[in-house]
């Protein structure tokens, strides 16, 4: 997954649409009136609901973009106040709703009201004070990551999260790559005592809606019981938990290469400022020059030709919208290219982070994110077109169902249709030489791909680990630090290069927590990925091993990927996976198919190595 991609209610996941943050709910469904002064049925009231949250979510599409693409003190009130007013619609909405819980009704109405209690990440406590108290810290925390910079020197010397980002993604120099690591980090400090008063809000306002608390709200998004659905992310992570720890072992060993064992020792975590991203997420980018396994063989990067060839942000958007054309997917609409922003505005401050976001019900979708020429870049614009033409496939759908099956799904789609963008298809495209076919250049092609969709799962649990045991009151706030770099190294096998303290709020790096973006989908979208891909090759007829596959092209595959689209958030996740895959179970067997042959090479590799952390 690119470096955290995501969508909410309405916007795939922008910083200062706290409160509306799972993965992409559209508007629609024209509702017939309900006579007043009758108590309506409950068909009656969830078609209402369906209605009135209509122009509410367009107010608050258009003020969080507006904040998300032109961060002032002005852009936040209104952000703060459009997300206010949805709050306190959808408090009074599912309080309502209470009173049908034993109505008669269709199936699809009782489901609208399931789902309705769900429709925020953020629920806001009836007491209009704090529901104001609310959405302001979240238009702040957004706001000041968004404006987040790192200054060692005055203001000439302000780096902003693209450049830090880049210092790590690019230097080699230990020091280097600690100072942005830190510089970074410590930006994250301030917004510790918001987020402290944030849990006590939303934990309150979860309970009133009647769970435990804002943790077991999120975990009862998934058509099981709380409980069940964390068990069942661990026993997912149970399944690939051996292939990560056989890269770790690999990546420590090639590290301590480059740096030195002194500062990465065997057997211990690795330093996470060396892993060529800011949170040590995903190690795509030291492929090149260290993870690499055989620098001579074929494999490569597409920056070099994206540069060459003078590949701006529409051309690698309109190669991204080509493929999911190829599949029998609609162009996008013209307003997606008058309003998206695809590069970093020049003259006001944005959050660069990629997102795609739905604006209403007349195909108003949009992608917001700072483009550039890499293939980094072009893998989040085919990653995030998948939240696009979700948004487009499940359109005509009650709004209430314009969601993913589950928010999984929502974060799988473009990454499905990136296991399709193989080398050959960057050759076919003139981004890759041609491959040429040999046990080496699968490796290293396995390596690369790994070095994301391998490199992140870990990573992918932790956050909502963390972020649940807060909820909870497990993790108090005195400990918030502490217990993330517990849970960092238990599951990432990574610690931080210098000693922190609980003077600092590391998790406020990174984007989803400020954001209050619920995390697990993206570890779940990386698993039933592979489930969908493997799918969509056998409708396409592919006989061949699963890391070769490519579906571009191919017109079945492509009715039955949309087929699955179009029921949205429906009918339960387990029915709507059982249509594409034949079971109704999330399942990490596809991808461990997929990556056979590189696990059994680091078997080989890592023979006399001290591994584990």
């Amino acid at each position: 997954m690119r470096q955290g991609t995501g969508c909410g209610l309405r916007a795939a996941s922008q910083i200062a649409l706290a409160a509306l943050a799972l993965a992409g709910c559209a508007r629609q469904a024209a509702t017939p009136d309900v006579a007043s002064g009758a108590r309506p049925s409950a068909d009656e009231f969830v078609a209402q609901v369906n209605a009135e949250l209509k122009p509410i979510l367009r107010e608050v599409a258009a003020a969080d973009w507006t904040q998300a693409t032109d961060i002032t003190l002005d852009t936040q009130l209104l952000s703060a106040r459009a997300n206010d007013r949805y709050l306190e619609y959808l408090g009074a909405a599912t309080e309502r709703a209470m009173a049908y819980a034993d109505a008669p009704g269709t199936a699809a109405t009782k489901r609208g009201l399931m789902l309705l209690k769900l429709q925020t990440s953020a629920p806001a406590p009836s007491d209009p004070a704090k529901r104001a108290e609310l959405t302001e810290i979240l238009a702040s925390l957004g706001a000041m990551y968004g404006e987040g910079k790192y200054c060692p020197s005055g203001p000439d010397s302000c780096r902003n999260l693209d450049q830090l980002s880049e210092t790590l993604a690019t230097n080699r120099d230990y020091k280097a790559l600690e100072d942005a690591w830190v510089g970074w980090h410590d930006t994250a400090r301030p917004m510790r005592p918001k987020y402290q008063r944030f849990v006590e809000l939303a934990n309150e306002g979860a309970r009133e809606f009647g769970f435990a608390d804002l943790g077991a709200m999120w975990r009862s998004g998934y058509d099981m019981p709380p409980d069940e659905f964390a068990a069942e992310t661990a026993r997912l992570w149970g399944q690939v938990k051996p292939l990560y720890n056989d890269m770790q072992c690999y990546a420590r060993g090639r590290l301590a290469k480059r740096y030195g064992e002194d500062r990465v020792p065997a057997g211990k975590p690795i330093p996470a400022h060396l892993l060529g991203n800011m949170w040590a997420q995903t190690w795509n980018r030291i492929y090149d020059d260290i993870l690499k396994p055989y620098p001579n063989a074929s494999i490569e990067s597409a920056d070099r030709e994206l540069a060459k060839q003078k590949w701006d942000a529409v051309r690698m958007t309109k190669s991204a919208e080509t493929f999911y054309t190829s599949i029998g997917f609609p162009a996008l609409p013209q307003t997606f290219w008058e309003r998206s922003m695809l590069v970093r505005p020049r003259d006001r401050e944005v959050v660069c982070h990629a997102s795609a976001w739905d604006m209403d019900d007349a195909n108003d979708v949009r992608i917001k994110m700072c483009m550039r020429p890499n293939e980094e870049d072009l893998f989040t614009i085919y990653h995030e077109l998948g939240h696009i033409y979700y948004y487009l496939w499940y359109n005509d759908l009650p709004l209430l169902f314009q969601n993913g099956a589950h928010d999984g799904f929502h974060e799988a789609i473009g990454d499905t249709v990136n296991l399709s963008v193989t080398p050959e298809y960057l050759h076919r495209i003139g981004l890759v030489s041609a491959v040429k076919p040999s046990r080496e250049a699968v490796i290293n092609q396995q390596m690369k791909m790994a070095s994301e969709k391998i490199a992140f799962l870990p990573f992918g649990k932790v956050i909502d680990e963390w972020r649940w045991k807060v909820f909870a009151g497990e993790i108090k706030p005195e400990h918030y630090n502490e217990a993330w770099w517990q849970l960092r190294t238990q599951y990432q096998g990574v610690r931080p290069p210098v000693a922190r303290t609980e003077a600092d709020f590391d998790p406020g790096a990174k984007y989803h927590v400020p954001g209050n973006t619920p995390y697990t989908r993206y570890f779940l979208s990386f698993i039933i990925q592979f489930q969908f891909q493997k799918a969509l090759c056998e409708t396409a007829g592919y006989k061949g091993p699963l890391h070769e596959c490519s579906i571009f092209g191919n017109k079945a595959a492509g009715e039955k990927f949309a087929a699955m689209l179009k029921l949205g958030q429906s009918e339960p996740w387990q029915d709507t996976l059982e249509k594409l895959t034949g079971t109704r179970q999330m399942d990490a067997s596809a991808i461990l198919e997929y990556f056979a042959p590189l696990q059994q090479w680091f078997k080989e590799q890592n023979k006399g190595q001290v591994c584990g952390w």
